[in-house]
């Protein structure tokens, strides 16, 4: 298996016309050979991989180290397949910003077309957000989510946050099919280049601190605003992870009443409550830690290029003309194959095998 860190700074600016334009065209060529030779699974199953999502960004001519690469290339895939969706059996919804929170409605405006329950397809949906942004608290704020599915139900997510202290971004990549339990250890990847002081409710070694969270949240609210202010008022050591500062014990109590009349079964349950958030969670978390001694996972999760160039003239300037004889090629090849000459795919099989 492949590992290793996939180098993510920020950069400014955005991807021009002239090669986004040629991204959707060669993205949309790209996509309709791996479902037609593998099957759209196999595009969840690749999009999932770092490493080959961050090769498909270089072969589309993004830069290699850029964050940008990211949005850009969900983009690409998005409007390139447009259209094609029903033909294909993959849909992409979401994206950046306000975009990102038309995934539900994207999701149920394709229901007409799946042989599963599209609910079931947004929950997924927004579940791996919100275990992204509260259950793995690291210092990335998600900007960016989305959701790849299949009209069977199967689904991936390419979702991305962003750190504006140390100027890096962090991916997160889930495939459906992978994903046992939302809570716990669910990601296929995580990628970037910074760690830091992460409070991971994901983690194996934070069951323990799970349960007593839910345990906790079924508590009258009274009673754990006044725990939360007394623990803000002890002196806590300088290296403990779980920063209380931020806190408004107050302002919780509206969501602790919320918890405390829904009564979670389990962490998942917890999490899925409209309004818990990272702050309940790590108020919660401390809790836990601090007075039954169930103290929760600080491990960083993270774990974990140039066929056309880059925008940016990383490695070197986007060469135009070669770029759409790509294009043309695999046109071409694609073509062939519908009337039953599969010879230059392939060689576009033999060619994987070095990838």
């Amino acid at each position: 298996m492949k590992t290793g860190i996939a180098h993510l700074p920020l950069h400014g600016g955005k991807a021009p016309s002239w090669l986004f334009q040629r991204m959707k065209r060669l993205a949309r060529e790209i996509i309709i050979a791996m479902v037609s030779e593998y099957g759209p699974q196999e595009v969840l199953r690749k999009l999932s991989d770092p490493f080959w999502f961050q090769a498909l960004g270089c072969v589309l001519g993004f830069d290699w180290h850029s964050s940008g690469v990211t949005t850009t290339t969900c983009g690409a895939l998005k409007e390139g397949i447009k259209g094609l969706e029903k033909e294909l059996g993959l849909f992409i919804t979401g994206g950046k910003g306000a975009i990102s929170r038309k995934t539900p409605s994207e999701i149920l405006g394709a229901g007409d077309q799946l042989s599963c329950d599209p609910e079931k397809l947004v929950y997924a949906s927004k579940m791996s957000a919100k275990v992204d942004n509260s259950a793995i608290q690291d210092g990335y704020q998600l900007y960016h989510h989305s959701f790849i599915f299949t009209k069977s139900g199967d689904w991936a997510v390419v979702q991305q946050g962003m750190n504006d202290a140390n100027k890096y971004a962090r991916r997160y990549h889930w495939l459906g099919s992978k994903v046992e339990n939302f809570v716990v250890e669910p990601h296929s990847a995580i990628c970037c280049d910074s760690r830091g002081s992460t409070l991971n409710m994901t983690s194996v070694e934070s069951e323990e601190a799970r349960q007593t969270t839910v345990m906790l949240s079924q508590e009258k609210p009274d009673t754990l605003v006044s725990e939360i202010k007394r623990l803000q008022s002890l002196h806590l050591p300088s290296h403990h992870q779980v920063d209380i500062h931020d806190i408004h014990p107050d302002r919780l109590y509206k969501t602790f009443t919320k918890t405390y009349e829904s009564i979670p079964e389990n962490f998942e349950s917890l999490l899925g409550i409209e309004g818990v958030g990272p702050k309940t969670v790590r108020a919660l978390t401390l809790i836990s830690e601090i007075v039954y001694g169930k103290a929760p996972s600080f491990h960083d999760p993270v774990r974990y290029s140039f066929a056309h160039g880059g925008k940016d003239g990383h490695p070197y300037p986007v060469d135009k003309d070669v770029y759409d004889r790509s294009i043309d090629i695999l046109r071409g090849a694609l073509k062939q194959a519908k009337v039953g000459n599969n010879e230059k795919m392939d060689a576009f099989k033999r060619l994987s095998y070095f990838m």
